[in-house]
């Protein structure tokens, strides 16, 4: 444990601007995050220095076991953990890995020089990596910071992971004899205490027995048995060893059950993404699907809309026409007066048409008088020729008259759907 820090804790702001410069940075000397989780990393660091003061956002390059190294934020600092009455500070090192908030962080405990990790741990391997169960069910976007900090406490206070070291004190001459290696204190010194306002009282050092010796309580609050209550202390740590490792059988039975419900549950979501997807193909289809219906569907009602002009523009005719039919029955009807053309463009254009295929016939018979031999060869060509600059004017005066003919029916056309819409 350490005592508090003396500077003050950071500015609110200078940390949003901090996090907000390193997030935002371009180019290789980038933090390794994806874009859309910086801005979820930013909130959970505001949010965890905003409950814990005491822990400062930092950046700092962390090795991996491959040897890769990387810079990545960090949160270091301490944190409150309650014991016996007392709240202590633990010193720890959150890092942020790349795969953050995706996947828990990585927490360390940061032992000072004068300070032990606790062996065995149930939380701490020796090397100061902290596991616990919230760190192991870990779940995305739900899990954060400010909690994860709130268990490291809850967890810290049932089994603290540092202890103080015994300092040796100086001699006033050197011994020959080999010195040994700093041993455990079970009290914290005089000046870690005063550091957290409280005084706890000093006690006396653990003695040693023909059992060995004695684990010190990292705080000072366990008294040294006597030589007559050894077997009884004895019993005593059988069962609480028992109790931990019963405990602890028990948080691996219930974090393998969380484990397999969460692949099950994992493996569910993919299922219903996958189905999610295909519903989201079919929709498009259906939807494409109905567009087209509903184009053909104009359509057609446009069609309709033509054949029924078309229709009233045929029972106009008739109506018109009807009496003439009276004639067709008699020897005297003239081909050329049984129909009337309707306007100027329309006796043009059969003026025209008429013509076209008049010398149409009159090739197809120069052809024929050209292979029997009625006319030569030259003569053909000379007629050929003409006949067709007069064709060629021809067809070209008929599509004139077309095109004429053409904007006309539109306007008709125009006019009439006029009506029928009034």
């Amino acid at each position: 444990m350490v005592p508090p820090s003396s500077t003050p804790p950071p500015n609110p702001q200078q940390t949003q601007q901090f996090l907000s410069s390193v997030l935002s940075q371009r180019g290789p000397s980038s933090l390794p995050y994806t874009e859309d989780t910086k801005w979820l990393i930013r909130q959970h660091l505001l949010a965890l220095v905003s409950n814990y003061p005491s822990l400062e956002p930092k950046t700092a390059t962390f090795t991996h076991n491959d040897g890769r190294s990387v810079n990545l934020l960090q949160a270091d600092g301490t944190i409150p953990m309650p014991f016996q009455g007392v709240t202590y500070n633990i010193p720890i090192i959150i890092w942020l890995m790349e795969s953050y908030p995706r996947y828990a962080p990585a927490v360390y405990v940061n032992p000072t020089r004068d300070m032990i990790i606790k062996r065995p741990h149930p939380h701490v391997s020796p090397s100061g990596l902290v596991s616990i169960p919230y760190l192991h069910s870990w779940i995305y976007p739900s899990s954060n910071l400010v909690d994860l900090v709130g268990n490291l406490s809850s967890a810290f206070s049932h089994d603290p992971p540092l202890y103080s070291q015994r300092r040796p004190n100086p001699s006033p001459s050197p011994s020959p004899s080999p010195s040994p290696s700093p041993s455990p204190s079970p009290s914290i010194n005089s000046s870690m205490s005063s550091s957290y306002g409280h005084h706890p009282p000093p006690g006396p050092r653990v003695a040693h027995s023909a059992a060995g010796v004695y684990p010190p309580s990292p705080y000072g609050r366990v008294q040294p048995p006597q030589p007559s209550q050894a077997r009884p202390t004895s019993t005593d740590d059988a069962a609480e060893v028992y109790k931990r490792n019963a405990m602890n059988k028990l948080v691996e039975m219930v974090h393998g059950d969380i484990l397999g419900m969460r692949k099950a549950r994992e493996v569910e979501v993919e299922g219903l993404f996958s189905a999610q997807a295909v519903l989201r193909r079919r929709e498009k289809e259906i939807n494409k699907g109905l567009k087209e219906m509903q184009d053909e569907k104009e359509a057609l009602e446009h069609q309709l809309q033509v054949v029924l002009m078309n229709t009233d523009v045929l029972d106009s005719w008739i109506r018109d026409n009807e009496g003439k039919t009276k004639n067709l029955g008699k020897n005297n009807v003239d081909v050329d007066q049984a129909i009337h053309c309707a306007g100027v463009l329309s006796k043009q254009m059969l003026d025209c048409t008429a013509a076209d295929l008049a010398i149409e016939d009159v090739v197809y018979s120069l052809d024929k008088a050209v292979q029997d031999g009625t006319v030569s060869f030259d003569q053909y060509l000379r007629n050929v020729r003409l006949l067709s600059r007069e064709q060629f004017f021809h067809r070209a005066t008929a599509a004139k008259v077309k095109e004429a003919q053409m904007q006309a029916q539109v306007e008709n056309m125009a006019a009439r759907m006029a009506r029928f819409i009034s």
